[in-house]
């Protein structure tokens, strides 16, 4: 997609949610040579972007800008100009209230091609997040957008309040929260009534998005009262009042609740959907990450002998993913365990093995020893040859079971987990603040690895946990973190990331009357 002189696409990145960038906002993330983004657009975004992209943050925050207009124009021109493939990444729509058009100009005449990739504006996904269609045919059928600041070296206002105040149903104000006063005052002195039902939407469409409603006359102290600040949108018109019945969004079971997943970054991206769809904002620190061992002969020895074994039994979706990575990289295929018989403990590990074509023909419930011993009484395993390819750090419960049974087992590492202390500075601090409601453990390792980011003693541990729930995946990791000094408030019945998801859920229902 490089091209000699370059190209620029200005790409509205959407209104906070990563999930409404259109796909081919998404496209240009993925091929730009250089990614200048603002404020608004969704961090989240920028993990699509390529490895070596570079990366430029430009502000724009309610006037606070890194980089001023004039200065953003010239450096997305520069870069153009140099041949790269520049993604110019804007929250919401480029063409609504977001400079695009200057952009553009600027990019014509210096004669840089240019695309415009538009996004969904805050303007309307802000109201549809917090239940307030915009045209509804028993209220209005008309709408204006309106700038909630003008250029302040205007001599004169080009809004027409007179027309906003009688001529249009709903009106939508971008931009507008410092100037509230002035735009209510302006509506009410000409002729819109006082009782007219007002909101304002902050972080709209964001876990953070917070709603507060009044009339044109109290929303000012309203909003005041509940100390609402920028960015926010403001919608004025009758349809506000259908906000207590269609309110979806800021109703969901986690809704406001800040999640640390300290799964490792690779793996974390289900739990991270299950919890985000119920309505919380995730914090990724994962604390481990899962590598191939240093020594992978014992492996392909395995691998090389695989006729010898009666049963192979995988402990985990790593130890699939693992196994079946080195076995294809040996030039073998799933053909080479046909003698064999198979066991995934828990359901994840053998969905993750029918995605290899292998149904199990035993799956314990849990990794634990009485589980297996369950799941293997009705087979005769004495002097059967196992092979039990697993983590190196792996907890020694399931090899010393199977050989009381009278199993020859052989225990193989398959994969390795590493600890990572990225932002591990960032994470005491939010702790510190209380910003964090809840952390997630779904294996030992993930445990130890975090309690490994945090000062060490047990007093220093009790402050900065104190009112932070710890949700565990299940018992063994939760004895893991009792036996480190948390304190576990939830543990996951069914031993999955959807059974953890479940049981944060359960945990903070309400309880019925």
């Amino acid at each position: 997609m490089k091209m000699t002189n370059g190209k620029v696409y200005l790409v509205g990145a959407g209104p906070g949610d990563p999930g409404l960038i259109t796909v081919k906002g998404l496209e240009c993330i993925r091929c730009a040579d250089t990614i200048i983004y603002d404020y608004l657009a969704a961090p989240a975004l920028l993990k699509y972007a390529p490895e070596n992209a570079e990366l430029i943050y430009v502000g724009k925050k309610g006037g606070d800008h890194t980089l001023s207009q004039d200065g953003i124009n010239a450096l997305i021109a520069e870069k153009a100009k140099s041949g790269l493939v520049v993604t110019r990444l804007k929250g919401g729509d480029p063409f609504i209230f977001g400079r695009g058009g200057e952009e553009a100009e600027i990019l014509l005449d210096e004669g840089v091609p240019f695309e415009v990739v538009p996004g969904v504006t805050s303007a309307i996904a802000a109201p549809a997040y917090a239940g307030i269609p915009l045209t509804h045919r028993d209220f209005t059928s008309t709408l204006a957008f309106v700038t909630g600041h003008e250029d302040p070296t205007k001599a004169e206002t080009s809004i027409d309040w007179a027309s906003l105040a009688k001529g249009i149903g709903t009106l939508v104000f971008l931009m507008g929260v410092k100037n509230l006063p002035n735009i209510t005052r302006n509506l009410l002195e000409h002729g819109m009534n006082a009782d007219t039902p007002v909101a304002l939407v902050r972080w709209g469409t964001t876990p953070g998005q917070m709603t507060v409603t009044g009339t044109l006359e109290t929303i000012v102290e309203e909003v005041k009262a509940a100390g609402l600040k920028a960015p926010a949108i403001i919608v004025v018109g009758n349809v506000v009042g259908l906000r207590q019945r269609l309110k979806w969004f800021e109703n969901r079971p986690l809704m406001g609740k800040r999640i640390v997943v300290t799964r490792a970054r690779e793996q974390a991206s289900d739990l991270v959907k299950l919890l985000s769809d119920l309505g919380a904002e995730c914090l990724e620190y994962p604390t481990i990450k899962v590598t191939p061992p240093e020594d992978r002969n014992p492996l392909d020895m395995a691998l090389e002998n695989l006729s010898e074994y009666d049963w192979i039994v995988f402990t985990s979706v790593n130890g699939v993913k693992f196994f079946f990575e080195r076995l294809f990289e040996k030039g073998k295929d799933v053909r080479a365990l046909h003698q064999l018989r198979t066991a995934a403990i828990g359901p994840a590990t053998a969905k993750r093995l029918r995605d290899f074509g292998l149904n199990s023909d035993i799956v314990p419930e849990s990794y634990r020893a009485e589980s297996v011993v369950d799941a293997f009484e009705n087979e005769e395993i004495k002097g059967k040859k196992i092979l039990l390819p697993r983590a190196k750090e792996a907890r020694p419960v399931l090899p010393v079971e199977l050989r009381k049974m009278g199993a020859m087992v052989d225990e193989v590492t398959t994969y390795c987990t590493k600890a990572v202390r990225d932002n591990a500075d960032v994470l005491v601090t939010q702790l510190k603040e209380g910003a964090i409601d809840i952390v997630t453990f779904t294996s030992s390792s993930t445990v130890r690895n975090f309690r490994s980011l945090l000062p060490p003693g047990d007093d220093a541990l009790k402050n900065l946990m104190q009112g932070v729930t710890i949700a565990s995946i299940g018992p063994v990791t939760a004895d893991t973190a009792k036996e480190l000094g948390f304190d576990v408030h939830i543990s996951a019945e069914s031993y999955t990331i959807p059974g953890l998801c479940e049981a944060i859920q359960q945990y903070y229902a309400p309880i019925s009357a």
